[in-house]
């Protein structure tokens, strides 16, 4: 006699549930910094940047150079490696939010609440097109841009001199406004770019790992 196998039930979470994302009509620029200062920081940020080339509804276009950086709070922490990427993206903006803090996740990262902390992996969304918005968790343009030349200086590898971060300024100002000590270039991203598609329909499954984004300022 033979029995019927019952298929397990599926469930649902919100990053399995990504194959139903809506997709923006018009792909969005976005800009994103990296930085990372444990166990071998370098390796972490140059692996990540290859992640993003495997992000759904998205095509990874540039990567600036690395950057060794001092660190902005603690001081008896090690130094950072900063880099910054452009994207062109379908995905919403929490959407891709999920999709970053699933890469940092992926590299050890650990969102305690502590605010300039060492970490391993740090993935910021910068800007997203020209969107001036808040939502929980996530502030877009970034609200400290203005602020660090250890993501003024890379974003200028990668955008456009007269970009315009909306509330801050123009790029190539703020840079030259910012302290630069303590940022040195030292070496390029060897990556194939740019790489990623954009795809008309829905959003693949497995842009994150299952959880849900959590609060990403830093």
């Amino acid at each position: 006699m033979r029995h019927a196998c019952r298929a397990k039930p599926r469930v649902m979470t919100p990053m399995n549930d990504a194959a139903h994302t809506p997709l923006l009509a018009v792909p969005e620029t976005v800009y994103i910094g990296l930085g990372a200062n444990l166990d071998d920081p370098r390796a972490h940020v140059e692996r990540a940047a290859a992640e993003l080339m495997d992000l759904p509804a998205s095509r990874l276009e540039q990567v600036s150079w690395l950057y060794r950086t001092a660190p902005v709070g603690p001081a008896d922490q090690p130094d950072y490696i900063n880099a910054a990427a452009r994207l062109v993206t379908r995905l919403p903006p929490r959407a891709l939010l999920a999709a970053l803090q699933a890469i940092e996740r992926r590299h050890g990262r650990v969102r305690d609440g502590t605010r300039w902390g060492p970490r391993t992996l740090d993935l910021d969304m910068l800007l997203f097109g020209a969107r001036h918005a808040v939502w929980p968790g996530l502030r877009l343009p970034h609200p400290e841009i203005h602020r660090r030349a250890f993501v003024l200086v890379p974003l200028a590898d990668v955008a456009p001199a007269v970009l315009d971060i909306p509330g801050q300024g123009r790029l190539e100002t703020l840079r030259a406004a910012v302290p630069k000590d303590g940022v040195a270039a030292f070496a390029p991203v060897a990556l194939p770019l740019p790489a990623g598609e954009l795809p008309a329909a829905a959003v693949p499954a497995g842009a994150g790992d299952g959880q849900p984004p959590r609060a990403a300022l830093s």
